[in-house]
């Protein structure tokens, strides 16, 4: 079992906030942190201290945040993102600010936090405000997909350590239909009685398999992502599967998950099931 969490920094406002959000993660799931920096070989050998400095820096604002937990930094040479993905295999989490100091100011997500996302072993965490409302509400979107249960295993975890209401969010759409379908309202009236009900069905495993949380649900009619993004206003943390039914195989990072990454504003955990937990 994984012992750490794993923080990307880079010097960059998010990337602080990042540093923040997992050493009170780390506090809170009694975890080491692991603080690194990766660059190519090039601006270390000229940047040194410099990058020292401020991985030590980030290691102080750590220490403050998660009291006796075990920091530890270190600087790593090659592609940020490809480390960054290699760190996620021996980690718990990685933790990662929404964009670093080299993206676009306009850009709500990175292509470093959106690739590894994708990528990473297991959860990822990225974070664009850390927030202070203390809402005590984890959210998660469900689906019964192998990335969703993935998501609720993380999400519960979460919401035990916060003390926190867990509200599982599992959205539906009615298909669009010809207008000449007019005759078969019923059935689809049935099938969405049906697909409501299968929805509410997938949470009960999961209040009997963790009495001590509180579990609410809602089956809204909506997008998926649009769903997510009105529950998250109250939320301290959503959980989402890397990519979900409707997804296509080979898709690593699905549209829920994409979307979900750039439209929250609160921290955002994509989860992909680790190769052993894979149905």
């Amino acid at each position: 079992m994984s012992t750490h969490i794993v923080v990307g920094v880079d010097g960059s406002v998010p990337a602080t906030e990042a540093v923040g959000w997992a050493a009170a993660d780390a506090r809170r799931r009694g975890l080491d942190l692991r603080l690194v920096h990766v660059g190519p070989q090039w601006l270390h050998d000229g940047n040194a201290e410099h990058c020292a400095r401020m991985l030590e820096e980030a290691a102080e604002r750590a220490r403050a945040v998660a009291g006796g937990v075990k920091v530890t930094t270190e600087l790593l040479s090659g592609n940020v993102a490809e480390e960054l993905i290699r760190e996620s295999a021996g980690a718990d989490g990685l933790v990662l600010g929404s964009r670093g100091l080299g993206g676009f100011a306009g850009m709500t997500v990175g292509s470093v936090s959106l690739a590894v996302a994708g990528h990473a072993a297991g959860p990822v965490v990225v974070v664009r405000t850390a927030g202070t409302a203390g809402h005590g509400t984890v959210v998660v979107g469900l689906d019964g997909s192998d990335d969703s249960r993935a998501a609720m295993e993380y999400a519960v975890e979460q919401a035990r350590a916060r003390h926190a209401r867990l509200h599982v969010v599992s959205a539906w759409q009615v298909p669009v239909f010809s207008p000449y379908a007019v005759a078969y309202g019923g059935l689809i009236e049935d099938a969405v009685r049906e697909e409501q009900a299968a929805a509410r069905e997938r949470v009960t495993p999961w209040r009997q398999a963790n009495p001590d949380l509180v579990i609410t649900d809602e089956q809204p009619c909506a997008h998926p992502v649009s769903a997510l993004m009105d529950a998250a206003g109250t939320a301290d943390l959503v959980v989402v599967g890397s990519r979900g039914r409707g997804g296509f195989a080979s898709a690593l990072l699905g549209s829920v998950s994409h979307g979900v990454l750039h439209h929250v504003t609160c921290p955002v955990a994509v989860v992909r099931p680790r190769a052993e937990e894979r149905s």
